[in-house]
C-alpha cells in the first residue's frame, strides 16, 4: 500500500469538488445573456437616450432665456 502525500490528497479533493464549476457555468450563462443586451443598448438605445436628453436641455435653455428676458 502506497501512502499519498498531503499535496496529492489536496489535489484529488479539489478536482472531485464541482461546486466551482456550477458557479462558473452560471456566470457564463449570465454573460451570454447580458452581452447582447448591452450591445443592443449601446448601438440603438444610447443614441435615442442622448437625443432625448439633449432635446430636454435645449428646451430648458430656451425656457430659462425666456424667463430672464421677461424680467
Amino acid at each position: 500500500m502506497t501512502r499519498k502525500s498531503p499535496l496529492r490528497r489536496l489535489f484529488e479533493r479539489v478536482h472531485r469538488n464541482e461546486d466551482g464549476a456550477v458557479s462558473l457555468e452560471t456566470i457564463l450563462i449570465i454573460g451570454a445573456i447580458a452581452i447582447p443586451i448591452l450591445i443592443f443598448l449601446l448601438r440603438w438605445g444610447w443614441p435615442r437616450i442622448r437625443d432625448y436628453f439633449n432635446e430636454g436641455m435645449d428646451q430648458l435653455e430656451e425656457q430659462s432665456d425666456s424667463v430672464i428676458d421677461n424680467n
